[in-house]
């Protein structure tokens, strides 16, 4: 039996027979209907998310299978949690909460490429991105939860794999967030001044290097060392600097 396979790239539950998925269905003979429904099914998940798919098309029978591949973790992360980035310094900033239910829902999509042998060891692999991210779980740094998950707390969560929140729930987060949010700006805004401060401090003959170094060295967040003092670019075929 000749296959022949479609790859597309689609929005998660928002595929159509629009470019490019129609186009490279038509000569195939397949109902494009019936295979759009079925790729919406399958990646409903994923809404406002791109999704890779695959449909592999029996050139005899015209019949379909459908495979589809998910997002990174990092991607799956930042959906539920609301945010658009990650923290730029996870260590000292933290942009967003995640209940339980939310890590083993993404642990469940990630099932097939994640390393964990069980639901569990799931979990604490996203727990991991989690952390590197700046994304608190249950009101904690994720290798805290990850300790307590280690000590037998959400056991009956992640062994009926829930992934289901309460109105009430999905609301706290929100606040959370927002707390979050407002405490980022708030430490950013001091940043900000600080390094303004030792910029004014050094005076008007310092160079980029001594600026960027000084602020480095006051533990000034890289993204506002950046803005401040941008390291000069330097033309094509131009000498190094001394």
């Amino acid at each position: 039996m000749a296959k022949e396979t479609v790859d597309a790239l689609v929005e998660g539950g928002k595929a159509s027979a629009a470019p490019p998925l129609g186009p490279a269905l038509g000569p195939m003979g397949v109902n494009i209907g019936q295979v759009v429904a079925e790729i919406n099914k399958k990646t409903a998940d994923f809404k406002g998310m791109k999704v890779p798919v695959k449909v592999i098309i029996d050139k005899d029978t015209k019949a379909f299978e459908i495979t589809v591949g998910t997002p990174p973790a990092s991607a799956l992360i930042k959906k539920e949690a609301g945010v658009k980035k990650a923290a730029s310094n996870p260590l000292t900033e933290k942009v967003a909460d995640l209940k339980i239910e939310q890590v083993i829902k993404i642990a469940k999509m990630k099932k097939d490429s994640l390393l964990g042998k069980d639901t569990k060891e799931r979990v604490k692999e996203i727990m991991g991105t989690c952390q590197s991210m700046g994304i608190l779980v249950e009101g904690k740094p994720a290798h805290d939860t990850i300790d307590d998950i280690n000590k037998g707390l959400f056991a009956e969560e992640i062994s009926q794999e829930k992934t289901e929140l309460t109105a009430e729930e999905l609301k706290e987060l929100e606040v959370e967030k927002k707390r979050l949010q407002e405490e980022l700006e708030k430490r950013k805004i001091e940043f900000e001044a600080k390094a303004k401060a030792i910029i004014k401090e050094l005076g008007e003959a310092a160079t980029t290097s001594q600026k960027r170094s000084a602020m480095s060295e006051a533990k000034i967040p890289q993204t506002i060392i950046d803005q401040l003092a941008p390291v000069e670019k330097e033309a094509p075929g131009a000498a190094p600097k001394k």
